[in-house]
């Protein structure tokens, strides 16, 4: 015959253990979720940073930009141009260098294709939804 032993009031029973393992689990989640929430906070604070950098070196570009067109058109002054034609030509070169972009741009957008077979497996789910 087996032995059984008496049963100790102070060991936890199979209910008590799982309701124990559920909460810690519980407990487990929550300090995860604060934990990401603190590391996303800094991690959007350093976002937030680097984006304001990039438009401070956006906009010190453009001033470049425009000083750089300037000492063109003066370069080309020093061949003996009058001014008004020398910034007309770096103003035509830019509008050359604009016209070039768009068109490459709208070379690519054409080849833009919309997701067929996406939308095709899109339309065939509710009726195989429907048959199942």
């Amino acid at each position: 015959m087996a032995h059984r032993e008496p049963f100790d009031e102070q060991e936890p029973t199979i209910g008590k253990l799982v309701v124990d393992a559920f909460d810690d689990f519980g407990t487990l989640v929550r300090h995860i979720i604060e934990l990401a929430k603190s590391e996303l906070r800094v991690s959007v604070r350093a976002g937030g940073m680097a984006i304001a950098l990039f438009f401070a070196a956006a906009f010190i570009s453009l001033l470049a930009i425009i000083m750089v067109s300037i000492a063109i058109a003066f370069f080309i002054h020093m061949t003996g141009l009058d001014l008004a034609w020398c910034f007309l030509i770096v103003f035509g070169a830019y509008l050359l260098l604009a016209g070039l972009l768009a068109l490459i741009g709208y070379r690519k957008v054409r080849k833009v294709k919309a997701p067929e077979r996406t939308l095709a497996e899109v339309q065939e789910t509710p009726r195989a939804l429907k048959r199942g």
